[in-house]
């Protein structure tokens, strides 16, 4: 006759306590497993760079060195400048160039120096922003273009696939300049998905 409060009863099921003795020391074991495992996945993610996580990132500022005859735009990038920063897209030359495959939102917003609504508003404004990939030649293709009509600032954003070497140009035709404010001027990319 089995023990009362033993929790093994014997004539019953000869193999309860068998299969309890084995099974509580796996379970404890799984979990175990299951918590190393996830600190040292959480470790290694620590230790990547973003790039390798897929957090390609950028958002620039205006770097006032380019010739006042290039439409051109020329951005830089970097902690030492505040709130611009570079995580896997990199400069080249002013341009930003794309080293990751994906979807990538695109957005900027320029404003003009030297201008007022009141004087846009009695003459049209000719000074038009377009973005587009430059190179490679083989992929050149416009994202945007936008005219400032009758205001001092555009900013438009949106979902585009670019490919690894892409670069992005942005270029400001008409007769105004782009204010060299970093809160009014600025561009960058973000990586969506692949």
């Amino acid at each position: 006759m089995p023990e009362e409060g033993s929790g093994c009863a014997v004539r019953r099921r000869p193999y309860a306590c068998a299969l309890r003795a084995a099974v509580v020391p796996l379970v404890a074991g799984l979990a175990i497993c299951l918590v190393v495992c996830i600190q040292r996945l959480s470790r290694a993610q620590q230790q990547l760079p973003l790039e390798s996580l897929g957090w390609d990132i950028a958002e620039l500022q205006l770097n006032h060195t380019g010739h006042q005859q290039d439409p051109r735009l020329y951005w830089q990038g970097g902690p030492a400048l505040g709130r611009s920063f570079l995580r896997g897209p990199e400069l080249d030359k002013g341009q930003l160039r794309i080293r990751r495959d994906g979807i990538y939102m695109v957005h900027i917003q320029v404003t003009l120096a030297i201008c007022s609504s009141t004087s846009t508003s009695r003459h049209h404004n000719p000074t038009t922003l377009a973005v587009g990939i430059c190179s490679p030649a083989s992929r050149s293709i416009s994202l945007l273009r936008l005219s400032f009509h009758q205001g001092c600032t555009i900013a438009s954003q949106r979902l585009t696939p670019l490919a690894r070497g892409d670069t992005l140009c942005t270029n400001l035709t008409g007769t105004l300049l782009p204010s060299r404010n970093t809160d009014e001027t600025f561009f960058g990319v973000q990586w969506v998905r692949p």
